[in-house]
């Protein structure tokens, strides 16, 4: 089954794709589209996000094979960028590693590759005890600030998260905690920016660090004083460094 994935800027342009983060969907780069208007977007919806019915079963591996696919079918002989942000960017370390010179440049934001040791078991009860709270809207405010979702957006990530099954819920967490760098991530020619905020939790600044060594490609940085969701809290600084780095721009 493909992918969904809605398509804007200039057909004929280098590509840029857009992988959203868990629990959002790919509204989540409405700045960026607008801004990079003179590519060829792409912006995918994941598997079992963006208030999905139905469909196959989230996978990191199996989103990133189909998004492989997907890019091959309309690169049509273009650059090919792409940008991950949370479990995208895990599923575009996947991808990268899938095909190792597939992809021109690639942005990777915020991807936990240190995988979190719990059972499978303890997991799936853990998110039976608090699956109720995912349609409270208190606790949905409070997840949306964590992720710097801006206000307009609240409606639409609220509705989208109640559709979610307590079965989707805990794969997702499960593929998002149990990923680790794959090996053939070292054979990447991709040119690769990993980045992470500077009040992230420490896993994710040691993925960020772990993913930098592990291939001489990669060049890292860290967004001063900014959490989990730099391109929905700063907009503007994430387009002009994303712009600068399609552009060969020092950073």
């Amino acid at each position: 089954m493909p992918i969904h994935f809605e398509e804007y800027g200039q057909l004929d342009a280098p590509l840029l794709v857009f992988i959203h983060g868990g629990g959002v969907g790919g509204w989540m780069w409405e700045e960026q589209i607008k801004f990079f208007q003179s590519f060829h977007c792409i912006v995918p919806t994941l598997p079992e996000h963006g208030g999905q019915k139905g469909g196959i079963p989230f996978s990191i591996r199996e989103s990133a094979k189909l998004l492989n696919d997907l890019i091959i079918e309309k690169a049509n002989g273009q650059t090919v960028n792409v940008v991950g942000f949370s479990i995208g960017a895990q599923v575009l370390v996947e991808m990268l590693s899938l095909q190792p010179t597939l992809i021109d440049k690639a942005m990777i934001n915020s991807a936990l590759a240190r995988p979190i040791a719990l059972p499978k078991s303890i997991l799936g009860v853990t998110v039976k005890l608090t699956y109720p709270l995912i349609r409270q809207k208190a606790f949905a405010k409070m997840q949306a600030k964590a992720l710097y979702i801006p206000p307009n957006f609240f409606d639409r990530y609220y509705e989208e998260s109640c559709y979610i099954t307590v079965e989707g819920l805990t794969r997702v967490l499960d593929e998002n905690m149990s990923f680790k760098i794959p090996e053939t991530f070292s054979k990447v020619t991709s040119k690769m920016l990993v980045t992470v905020g500077e009040k992230e939790r420490g896993m994710m600044k040691k993925s960020a660090h772990d993913l930098a060594m592990r291939n001489a490609n990669c060049h890292k940085i860290v967004w001063p004083d900014i959490g989990h969701g730099i391109s929905l809290k700063e907009p503007r600084l994430f387009n002009d460094i994303l712009a600068k780095w399609l552009c060969d721009e020092v950073i």
